[in-house]
Parts: C-alpha cells; sequence; structure tokens
C-alpha cells in the first residue's frame, strides 16, 4: 500500500508537470501567432487601420507573453517539490486525504482524476491549503463553514 501511494503522489506530480508544460506550449504558439500577424500588416493608404492592427497584434503578444511567465513560475514551483518525500504535516508536496476530499499541495491544476479518484492540485496559497497549513493527520480545521478533518497526510 505504501508503494502505491507514493506512486499516486509520483503520478500526481506528472500530471501537474503536464498541465504546466501544456499551458507553456499555448502561450508560446498564441505568442507566435500574434507575432506573425504583427509582421503580416503590410502599410495601406488607411495608415490608421495599420498601427491598429499592429498594435492589437502587439497587445496578444504582450498578454501570452504574462501568460507564459506565469507558466514558467508555475513550472518552477513544481520543480520544488520532490514527490517522493512523505510528508508529516501539510506543506507543498504533501498529499492531504479529508473527509471532504484528496488535496496535492503543489501548484493550481484543478480536478485530476487516477484510477477513479479524483485530487484536487491547489497551491499552497490556496485558501483550503492555507486553512490546513502545517496541520497533522487526525487534526481539523473549520473552512468554508464545514469541518475539514485530516485523515492522513503522505
Amino acid at each position: 500500500m505504501i508503494q502505491r501511494l507514493s506512486t499516486i503522489k509520483a503520478l500526481l506530480h506528472a500530471a501537474c508537470a503536464a498541465f504546466v508544460t501544456q499551458r507553456i506550449e499555448a502561450a508560446q504558439a498564441a505568442m507566435l501567432t500574434a507575432q506573425e500577424s504583427a509582421n503580416s500588416e503590410t502599410k495601406s493608404s488607411a495608415g490608421d487601420k495599420y498601427e491598429t492592427g499592429r498594435a492589437m497584434a502587439q497587445e496578444e503578444r504582450n498578454r501570452n507573453a504574462v501568460q507564459l511567465q506565469q507558466a514558467l513560475q508555475l513550472q518552477g514551483e513544481l520543480a520544488r517539490i520532490n514527490p517522493e518525500v512523505a510528508a508529516e504535516s501539510v506543506r507543498p508536496g504533501a498529499l492531504v486525504h479529508t473527509n471532504i476530499g484528496c488535496f496535492f499541495i503543489s501548484i493550481s491544476a484543478g480536478k485530476l482524476t487516477l484510477e477513479g479518484q479524483d485530487y484536487f492540485a491547489v497551491s499552497a496559497a490556496a485558501p483550503v491549503a492555507a486553512s490546513l497549513a502545517g496541520k497533522r493527520a487526525g487534526e481539523e480545521v473549520v473552512f468554508n463553514g464545514k469541518k475539514l478533518q485530516i485523515q492522513r497526510i503522505e
């Protein structure tokens, strides 16, 4: 059972890494498309239209650059987590089993389903993770008016 549990953490970590990689690739592709759009704008007799088109394409490229930067930051946060290290308290890298669900404290990647079980990848800054931070198995917290009991931590 212990081996399977550490495998689940490794699989959750890999799923989070795939989520981040997809975000990085999508942002890079969108930046390239926006840059190509800006470069393909041709100067016409309607000079304002040309300038507006280039400015809009540049804005789009800048928005995607911000998304790329955020995805790279997530990648860095995930790289600092070793899924092979067991956790005794709630901290980044911990897999927390509670009476309302299982939380992988890592990055905000949302709901992940492995072997028919739902897990929620949340960042340490997420409200639920912040309320659980530092707690140990058997402890309880109140989150959104609900009693959350930590059943076990991996």
